[in-house]
């Protein structure tokens, strides 16, 4: 039973990790580069979450079974527009410059990391460098035939499972998502087709941050606020995306999963602050034995 127990743990981390990468691995298939501002922008879709919830005190009457009220909606709300505005304004401002320059990838990802330490900065001289929540309610774990989950851990894998489908339909079922996925392909054939390539670059950058948003969320639902949560996730997130494939988001995804359960379970024989290790060392056997990943490309 205490095997399952992390089973269980490990799947709830492994959708908050797998729900991040897909935002990440979905601008990269189409951006091309590796944004290491990923982590930071998700700290700061909980951060703006957490200024209507508690700095204006939106936080509304107690949900049902949840340990946050209401207004946790509106804050959703707020982060995945925020960032999603965000992410357009650090595309125009930034990374398009770039792009027109016919700049590198290593300078493209190198401008993101000096994003990643600006709204680190930012962060911190707004909220402060000490952890916050959302709520100071406590959510008990409920027992299922001996297994100790709490109704936001049930939020946070449904709500996983209900984004991975529904950004499955835009990119299968929609005409935005097979341009998506024809600029991913090959962006100058793609141009020459008709698709407005620039147009599509901003929708990944939008939707990407809704993504990454809704992560950063429910990472905060999970743990707590804190000014680095989304640095300490980026390397897993990285880890995910490779395993399940460059380019891939539900192999991000499965990824994430691979990721978060192969950290819990490696706790039964190893000291837990080691745990982190775990998943890289997985990460490098799969890249010996199969350099596509689960899904996706050649790496």
């Amino acid at each position: 039973m205490d095997t399952l127990q992390l089973v269980v743990v490990g799947t709830i981390v492994g959708s908050v990790i797998g729900l991040g990468a897909m935002g990440l691995t979905l601008t990269y298939g189409i951006l091309k580069f590796a944004n290491f501002a990923h982590g930071d922008l998700l700290t700061l879709a909980m951060f703006l979450a957490f200024a209507v919830v508690s700095d204006l005190g939106w936080a509304g009457p107690s949900m049902p079974w949840f340990s946050f009220g209401w207004g946790m909606l509106g804050g959703v709300v707020v982060a995945v527009l925020g960032l999603a505005a965000f992410s357009l304004a650090a595309d125009r401002l930034v990374f398009r410059p770039l792009r027109s320059r016919g700049s590198a990838v290593i300078t493209m990802a190198i401008a993101s990391l000096g994003l990643a330490i600006m709204i680190r900065a930012v962060i911190q001289i707004a909220w402060g460098s000490g952890p916050l929540r959302y709520t100071t309610g406590i959510n008990r774990a409920n027992d299922y035939f001996g297994l100790k989950v709490k109704p936001d851990q049930i939020l946070i894998v449904a709500l996983t499972a209900v984004v991975a489908v529904g950004l499955y339909l835009l990119l299968h079922r929609t005409r935005l998502g097979k341009a998506m996925r024809a600029t991913a392909d090959n962006p100058e054939l793609a141009e020459v087709s008709g698709i407005d390539t620039e147009r599509i670059r901003q929708a990944t950058w939008a939707i990407g941050g809704a993504l990454t948003a809704i992560a950063g969320v429910m990472l905060a639902v999970q743990t707590q606020l804190r000014f680095d949560a989304g640095f300490n996730l980026l390397l897993p997130m990285f880890a995910a995306t490779i395993l399940g494939g460059i380019g891939s988001p539900w192999g991000a995804l499965v990824g994430g999963l691979v990721v978060g359960i192969s950290q819990e379970l490696s706790t039964q024989w190893i000291d837990t602050g080691f745990k982190p290790a775990v998943p890289f060392a997985i990460l490098i056997v799969m890249l010996l034995a199969r350099p596509r990943g689960l899904f996706g490309s050649t790496v």
